[in-house]
């Protein structure tokens, strides 16, 4: 399950719309480094997002293997403090997709701390690789529901002024990608850090 070539310009596609909607958010925009209250509690993944983060690790592991070392020793921690309630098959860190297993998934290790925060700075350890959902966190993003932002955002902002800043998504993109990779399921950040890993409760390895 190799990252896609793909993945590079999805990314540089998101950067750039990152930008956009924080230039044109301006001080509605209260994202700061340090700011960790979305790296608290678990959230769904997909296999491209697993992908990049298993591809993030193997660089560190190459550049600075004492970094991808802590990094590993906090999803190894992760893991043990929360695999026996996982919503899934805590083998392979696939989440499981009945009512009752999403149901669960709901309240699972909601306050846990990310395993890529790194404590001692509030920053994002493997920043460069993070999963989609981290790098629309913020800006207003259509949802089912509406328009969606950061709770700590917009304070005060009307609804217009909050949809002049939403932020567009390449879900085309994405899903194009998503199609290259013989997915089995969706996972959990944790679990695609410590893929591949000898000795590891995690993922099988991604080749």
């Amino acid at each position: 399950m190799r990252l896609p070539a793909g993945d590079a310009q999805l990314v540089q596609i998101m950067d750039a719309a990152l930008a956009e909607a924080a230039r044109r958010a301006g001080v509605w925009l209260a994202c700061l480094p340090g700011c960790t209250q979305c790296c608290h509690g678990a959230f769904a993944i997909n296999a491209l997002d697993a992908a990049r983060l298993h591809a993030g690790m193997e660089a560190l592991r190459a550049t600075d293997p004492a970094l991808a070392g802590a990094i590993g020793a906090r999803a190894q921690a992760w893991v043990a403090e929360h695999g026996p309630q996982f919503p899934g098959d805590p083998a392979t860190g696939i989440l499981g997709e009945s009512d009752a297993d999403r149901a669960r998934f709901e309240k699972f290790a909601n306050s846990a701390a990310c395993p890529a925060l790194d404590p001692a700075t509030g920053h994002c350890d493997v920043y460069v690789w993070r999963p989609m959902t981290c790098r629309v966190f913020g800006p207003p993003v259509q949802m089912e529901e509406g328009l969606a932002c950061c709770e700590l955002c917009f304070v005060g902002a009307s609804e217009a002024e909050i949809a002049a800043c939403a932020m567009a998504l390449p879900h085309d993109v994405e899903e194009e990608l998503l199609g290259q990779i013989p997915s089995s399921g969706e996972t959990v950040v944790a679990f695609a850090l410590l893929a591949g890993r000898p000795n590891c409760a995690a993922m099988p390895a991604i080749d």
